[in-house]
């Protein structure tokens, strides 16, 4: 049996990690700096696991991607639905305190519950803000996966005289087009929920995902490459770049794409290195790329022990606990963000940890009876 490439796995738990701490509000340059590339590499990621053999089988890869993201989208933003309201009730959601634009959430009523069920199920919208706000991320990497696939049959199955690389190189370049014209002209694709513009990027670093994985033997890897790109990002952050947010320039048609591959390949050599030395490090990272989506849904709920925490450090109103995603009062300027990334990351991963350990426990018991 062949060795299992972990590479990135641990690339994708070190993004996760990125993405847990771009979520704390620490320090702006931190902020921004891992803002210009994390979310680009779970796109850049996913596009890794592509392959022509579902040219022949695309509705494999449709079952796949359904099964991957649309069903565990379903379960948790219903769950988060269901518990909205006593949320509440114990005290973690309230009315007066919200995001760090002040906006906040409220108690649903039945047809409001309604809607938002209807959404969630028929839209992949209607998530609860506050708790599962994120989850965004479910839908834009389904739709994404569901357009480059067909993209991808269009061209290489219709166009036999075209090449994997020359397919990809279209698809991308198509991608970048359309989202500079919804920049330019302020327009939104129908049907989608928050627009499409995410979906676009998503479509790009998607296919430089699959086009890294073609040609990754051409990618030379070094440590001062993996400094330039560090170097690059750095200098970005003293300019007005963005990462994949609602509301881009026209100028991040340009400048997106470089941070975002920049950032992967950076991350993706340090994820070389940290795989060539077995230990503790490795497997913790190899364990928590593996369990990215048990993060991804939980973080925002363990955030919440942090912020309990802090209320208490600093006399603030219990209230402050329904903050979105974090405590606002002095998260630039203290060390906060630094145990909200550590809780963030260890809770949910102790969870599932004890959940897999409950099971085989379970099983094994069953077993003897």
């Amino acid at each position: 049996m062949a060795k299992r490439n972990t590479v990135i796995s641990i690339c994708k738990a070190l993004a996760i990690i990125l993405m847990v701490m771009g979520h704390t509000e620490g320090p702006g340059g931190i902020i921004h700096f891992i803002y210009l590339f994390h979310m680009p590499v779970f796109f850049i990621c996913a596009g890794y696991f592509f392959s022509t053999k579902y040219l022949q089988e695309p509705w494999r890869f449709v079952e796949k991607r359904f099964k991957g993201l649309y069903v565990p989208f379903l379960k948790w933003a219903l769950f988060f639905l269901v518990i909205h309201n006593l949320m509440f009730s114990i005290g973690i959601l309230n009315e007066r305190f919200g995001n760090w634009e002040n906006g906040v959430t409220h108690p649903y009523g039945v047809r409001v519950f309604l809607q938002r069920l209807f959404n969630i199920v028929f839209a992949m919208g209607g998530y609860d803000e506050f708790l599962a706000g994120a989850f965004w991320f479910f839908r834009a990497l389904l739709i994404t996966s569901l357009v480059f696939l067909a993209a991808y049959l269009l061209l290489y199955n219709r166009h036999r005289r075209l090449t994997h690389t020359v397919t990809t190189a279209m698809i991308a370049a198509v991608a970048l087009a359309v989202a500079w014209v919804k920049i330019y002209y302020g327009l939104t694709i129908p049907n989608v929920v928050q627009g499409g513009i995410r979906e676009c990027w998503g479509v790009f670093f998607f296919a430089f995902g699959w086009f890294y994985r073609l040609h990754e033997q051409r990618f030379r890897e070094h440590w001062l490459l993996t400094l330039g790109y560090a170097a690059l990002l750095v200098a970005a952050c003293f300019f007005p770049t963005h990462g994949m947010i609602l509301n881009p320039k026209p100028y991040d048609v340009a400048t997106l794409p470089v941070t975002g591959v920049a950032g992967f390949l950076m991350l993706h050599h340090v994820s070389r290195w940290l795989d060539g030395h077995d230990g503790p490090v490795k497997r913790f990272l190899t364990f928590c790329g593996d369990n990215t989506l048990c993060i991804f849904v939980f973080h925002v709920c363990a955030f919440k022990i942090v912020s309990a925490v802090k209320i208490w450090y600093y006399g603030l109103p219990w209230g402050m606990i329904g903050c979105h995603m974090v405590v606002h009062e002095h998260a630039a300027t203290d060390a906060f963000f630094l145990l909200y990334t550590v809780v963030g990351v260890a809770v949910p991963l102790l969870w599932i940890s004890g959940y897999h350990r409950l099971k085989v426990c379970w099983t094994a018991k069953g077993a003897k009876s």
